[in-house]
């Protein structure tokens, strides 16, 4: 089944934070529509465990006891390496997952304070689409190859919106998303587009059921920078025009200091920090976000050899003991080896899984 589809049927630190401080400067934070209820969050995972099921034989853990939480009209970046765990703890939210071999094996997910885990295959289909939605990785893959653009869209409004199935709010989505000469990019087929073009349409058929939560995927993948830069603008744009709320994946820490609110870093299914976007990229505390930063080349540095995080992400099933990180963290101690570091608490509605969270941060105080 076309993966499109799926949703409506079934640098040194320093150096870098230049960067980023700029790009936050004058921009709109966190919009909230009036009267949008704050008491209840409309996302909350809490302590989600996802397992991949092997012939008979115990799962293995992919994703280990995540929670995030999101507000109405807040973007959330969830940013780590790929495998982390990033992509299924998206899927899950609207029980999207691959399954088999994928299971939830524990915790719960809510959205406006219903639990998707509990939901009816009816509740589903209410809920995806209308309440969440999503902009997969590489559009080009996502859309249906024999079906024009004006006819996917008409399919997905027909689903979500019958009463707005016309060519007039086809051709509206269309512009709304920035897409050019709307009248004859509707009867194209997906292959007779560009890949930014390929993104918009996803992105339309996204939005078109009016969701309250986007979930953007990768959506700049293999994207060149100058498209990349529109796909965040317009994010923007209709995350302020629309007053819904985002879940941004991606490993591009750069997209993260453009759009995002707040930021959960992963690492081998753990969230390994959390903390207000600005705080984050000025003053990482774990040693992962720290390294992460730091390989991002910071303009007007010239350095002959990029900095890099040594080895590589460790496989499910080969999680390392005590803190998961260890193997290649510049900071490591003994007892970093041996005991499994849990999310600490830090002012300023900060978390870090580091048991050296607290001195780190000091450290940075002074």
């Amino acid at each position: 089944m076309i993966m499109g589809t799926v949703l409506f049927n079934a640098t040194p630190v320093a150096g870098a934070n230049r960067v980023w401080t700029r790009r936050f400067a004058g921009r709109p934070r966190g919009f909230r529509p009036s009267g949008s209820g704050h008491d209840m969050k409309l996302l909350e995972i809490c302590d989600l465990q996802i397992g991949f099921r092997r012939d008979g034989a115990p799962p293995v853990p992919v994703v280990d006891g995540v929670s995030l939480t999101l507000e109405p009209g807040e973007t959330l970046g969830l940013v780590g390496e790929s495998g982390c765990g990033k992509s299924l703890t998206a899927l899950a939210i609207a029980r999207l997952l691959p399954s088999p071999p994928a299971q939830v094996l524990g915790g719960d997910i809510r959205l406006e304070g219903r639990s998707v885990l509990q939901m009816s295959g009816a509740e589903l289909r209410r809920v995806r689409g209308r309440v969440v939605s999503y902009v997969f990785q590489e559009a080009g893959a996502s859309l249906n190859p024999v079906m024009r653009v004006g006819a996917q869209l008409r399919e997905c409004l027909r689903l979500h919106r019958p009463e707005a199935a016309t060519d007039a709010e086809v051709l509206r989505l269309l512009r709304l998303v920035g897409i050019p000469a709307p009248e004859t990019r509707a009867r194209s087929y997906p292959h007779e587009l560009s890949g930014g073009m390929q993104q918009r349409v996803m992105i339309a058929l996204a939005i078109a059921p009016r969701p309250k939560l986007l979930v953007a995927d990768e959506p700049t993948t293999a994207l060149d920078v100058t498209i990349q830069a529109q796909i965040i603008e317009l994010l923007r744009d209709l995350r302020r025009e629309l007053g819904m709320s985002i879940l941004l994946i991606t490993h591009n820490l750069g997209l993260v200091g453009d759009l995002a609110d707040r930021v959960a870093v992963m690492y081998a299914g753990q969230i390994v920090e959390a903390a207000p976007a600005r705080e984050l990229l000025k003053h990482p505390v774990h040693p992962y976000t720290r390294a992460l930063l730091n390989s991002v080349p910071a303009l007007g540095v010239r350095q002959e050899r990029l900095p890099a995080i040594p080895g590589t992400v460790p496989p499910p099933g080969a999680w390392p003991g005590g803190c998961r990180f260890h193997p290649r963290c510049p900071r490591r101690q003994a007892d970093c080896e041996a005991t499994p570091p849990g999310l600490t608490e830090l002012p300023g509605g900060r978390r870090a899984r580091c048991l050296y969270a607290r001195e780190i941060l000091e450290e940075k105080a002074r």
